[in-house]
């Protein structure tokens, strides 16, 4: 049974954070450096009472309106999200009844980050085959920077926060998803964490310390450790490429483009070239959004849609790497 893409929307926050301001509150930056380093020039925050949940409704509108869809035909709702509006229930099962969906839809939340995207593609590709869906809502939405240290420069100036929405159905949309490729390192799962409040450390601890790269692992707060992340995508994505063109029978001379997961400029930069990739059928944009996490994937797709980058006979590769540590990667052929 195959799966389309009928529709991509997403959200960004009003509020905008520019290198300007975080420059105001770390002197010892320059815009420029801020620029050169990550790729971001600024990024969308979320306001102190807008949830993932919210942002993730306000995409799933974006996308009714924007391709007539009607909330009746969702019989299932996926959302992406480690911020989630809850410790229970799902934040999926309030935006059911906060979107109209029918009670006869499944919904659920799955805790994945930069991967997230692309798993949610499988998973509604799997309820679709096994004749458990027709009409799958897929939502991504993540507000990261409620979990970063005022302090902590280097975060800030990477992740944005933003939410998309994707239906996947059964009726032919503007691209067929093909294989998949997936993958799980949980060795590194403390490379990219925040320790407290989850069922294993409930309490804040206030315990800091410094890394091997001189940055501050706090408990309470998001922690990266960059370099370790550098590294293992490095040792992943290259693989991860070559399997699945191997498991659809494919060179990468008949991929037509590719859409990664916007961590930073300088690693998809370094991606880019270890994998051997042309400049120009590589999507590198996060200039106004910053690293969004689960969201990057469906935002880049729907820019290159906007914007002609991605024409019908396309074939396109999308690859998500990250926290967990986890990584995905399928083909989608566009109609």
């Amino acid at each position: 049974m195959k799966a389309y893409i009928r529709g991509i929307s997403y959200y960004l926050p009003e509020r905008v954070l520019t290198n300007e301001e975080l420059t105001k509150q770390f002197p010892e930056w320059d815009v420029e450096k801020v620029y050169n380093k990550v790729g971001v020039k600024e990024r969308h925050i979320a306001a102190p009472d807008e949830t993932a949940g919210d942002m993730a409704e306000k995409a799933a509108r974006k996308l009714f309106a924007e391709y007539g869809i009607s909330p009746s035909e969702i019989d299932f709702v996926l959302l992406c999200t480690q911020s989630p509006d809850y410790f229970l229930p799902s934040t999926a099962c309030i935006l059911q009844h906060r979107l109209g969906i029918p009670t006869s839809a499944g919904a659920y939340d799955y805790d994945l980050g930069c991967s997230g995207c692309i798993y949610g593609m499988a998973t509604a590709k799997g309820l679709i085959a096994a004749g458990l869906a027709t009409n799958v809502l897929l939502l991504t939405a993540e507000t990261y920077t409620k979990y970063l240290h005022p302090s902590d420069k280097s975060n800030r100036s990477i992740f944005g926060d933003g939410a998309a929405a994707c239906l996947i159905s059964k009726e032919k949309g503007f691209a067929e998803i093909g294989d998949f490729v997936f993958g799980t390192d949980g060795s590194g799962a403390e490379n990219l964490m925040v320790k407290s409040f989850g069922a294993r450390q409930r309490n804040a601890t206030g315990i800091e310390h410094t890394d091997d790269d001189g940055h501050v692992m706090r408990d309470d707060f998001l922690y990266m450790n960059g370099s370790a992340i550098f590294n293992f995508t490095l040792d992943a994505v290259p693989a991860m490429i070559a399997e699945l063109l191997r498991r659809s029978g494919l060179q990468k001379a008949d991929i037509d483009y590719f859409v990664f997961h916007q961590a930073n400029k300088y690693m998809l930069s370094t991606i880019r070239k270890v994998c051997g990739i042309d400049k120009d059928k590589f999507y590198i944009d996060i200039e106004h959004t910053g690293n969004t996490v689960s969201p990057t994937i469906l935002i880049g797709l729907k820019e290159c849609l906007k914007n002609g980058t991605i024409q019908p006979g396309m074939r396109v590769m999308a690859c998500g790497f990250g926290v967990g540590l986890s990584y995905a990667a399928t083909l989608l052929q566009f109609l």
